[in-house]
């Protein structure tokens, strides 16, 4: 394959990595909570999507590098692989940049034989590919202090004011885990109606809450005896992320999104982390201006994109058709009965490109 780095160790690609798999991502400065074996394994069980694991190994057997790779197939959208799938952050884990490029190729490698349109890197570095680059999706992070006190005076009366608007409303915060997954489900599923966006099945979060009980937590804020507003918390070492989170519509108005946030800052702060990570959003978005408010800093992320036949960004065939029918989409499912939605968006939301 034109452009592969010099070979510094053995690569393979397993369906079933090696047992040193997850010790190997612990220890590794840049890995995230999705490099590990279970994520892509519950990419697997829960959707039926070929998990692959790419590993280069030095000749003693240790290893040198990790990547993880998931397939999606489906009628709607084609064949297609990422790293990492339903996250915001994959790619190779490898001290060598060498040894992170041979890794990337070689999944590469294993994606064409698969007949994929194309392999999406979801990575946070740089990396020495000559692929291109999606420059439309950056990640929102804010650098947390030691106490709660330092936490609200950071971020200011003006903030603080909206989050004192929802708790003249007699709020309630719950936190807890998979005992609180149905009150959270029902909003997020409410909510991504809302958006126009098929929700994933509730036995995703079950089995992400089940695989790691304890990186994960669930927020729930309690308005008037029922839900308002739900989020999911991960931890990985000191930073916590909120891979989802919404709230109903008619609670907004009422700062019920602001007291959420709220919540969650201080679980992350009582926990000890240092850096809230409020994932990724478009610049200049509805959301990245919401996060902003809070004092998160912008972060790049390098996201590249593989495509079979050609070293250079393709020409996105019907691109504006695609974009169009997309739109139309979008709009036909926020007009669909609340149970419609949640019954059809389980079987749609796997095979899509999140």
């Amino acid at each position: 394959m034109r452009g592969m780095p010099r070979a510094s160790g053995a690569v393979a690609v397993r369906e079933v990595p090696g047992e040193d798999w997850d010790a190997f991502v612990t220890a590794f400065p840049d890995a995230s909570l999705y490099h590990l074996r279970g994520w892509s394994e519950l990419a697997r069980e829960v959707f039926g999507h070929r998990a692959l694991f790419v590993e280069s190994r030095d000749p003693s057997g240790t290893l040198l590098g990790v990547l993880p790779v998931i397939q999606q197939r489906s009628r709607l959208l084609g064949n297609f692989a990422t790293s990492l799938a339903f996250c915001n952050y994959g790619g190779p884990l490898a001290a060598d940049p060498q040894v992170a490029a041979q890794l990337m190729h070689a999944a590469v490698g294993a994606a064409e034989a698969l007949g994929c349109r194309y392999l999406e890197f979801r990575d946070l570095a740089p990396r020495i590919v000559d692929w291109p680059r999606r420059a439309d999706k950056i990640t929102l992070q804010l650098a947390l202090p030691a106490t709660f006190e330092a936490l609200a005076k950071r971020l200011g009366t003006k903030l603080r004011a909206q989050v004192k608007r929802a708790e003249r409303e007699g709020v309630r915060c719950r936190c807890g885990s998979a005992e609180l997954l149905d009150d959270f489900y029902a909003v997020f599923a409410e909510n991504m109606r809302d958006l126009g966006t098929p929700v994933y099945p509730k036995r995703f979060f079950h089995s992400i809450l089940e695989r790691f009980p304890g990186h994960c937590q669930l927020v729930v804020i309690d308005w008037q005896g029922v839900p308002a507003a739900a989020a999911f918390l991960s931890f990985w070492r000191q930073t916590a992320e909120v891979p989802w989170a919404s709230c109903r519509a008619k609670a907004k108005p009422l700062g019920m999104n602001m007291k959420l946030y709220w919540e969650l800052l201080t679980v992350a702060v009582g926990r000890g982390c240092t850096m809230f990570d409020f994932g990724r959003s478009t610049v200049d978005s509805g959301t990245y201006r919401f996060k902003r408010q809070w004092g998160a800093e912008p972060r790049a992320l390098y996201w590249y994109r593989w495509t079979p036949g050609t070293e250079h960004p393709p020409a996105e065939a019907h691109g504006e058709d695609r974009g169009r029918a997309m739109q139309l989409a979008t709009a036909v499912w926020q007009r669909l009965p609340l149970g419609i939605a949640n019954t059809l968006g389980p079987l749609i939301s796997g095979a899509l490109p999140w």
